[in-house]
């Protein structure tokens, strides 16, 4: 969060980044208007290992919990550090 009580893209990236030890971490900000604050975020995290889809969303939750609330809109992709992997070498 910025100083002036606005959330960035930088300080979500950072939360992640530190909150689940996450590999990768690709956020957008998708505000399409001045309105509502809007944010996509693709996250690799090895705390993934093992969990459902749901219970990976769950994680950036928690993690995010306090932002979430002033959040008009927010898009979660979770991806095992394989899967990111594997991904990446398709592209």
């Amino acid at each position: 969060m910025e100083a002036s009580g606005t959330l960035s893209v930088e300080a979500l990236r950072e939360q992640l980044l530190q909150g689940l030890k996450a590999e990768h971490v690709v956020e957008e900000y998708t505000t399409p208007g001045l309105c509502a604050t809007s944010f996509k975020v693709l996250v690799a995290s090895p705390r993934s290992q093992g969990k459902a889809l749901l219970h990976q969303h769950w994680l950036v939750n928690e993690i995010l919990v306090e932002e979430l609330k002033r959040i008009h809109a927010f898009e979660q992709r979770t991806l095992r550090p394989e899967q990111w992997v594997k991904e990446q070498e398709a592209t």
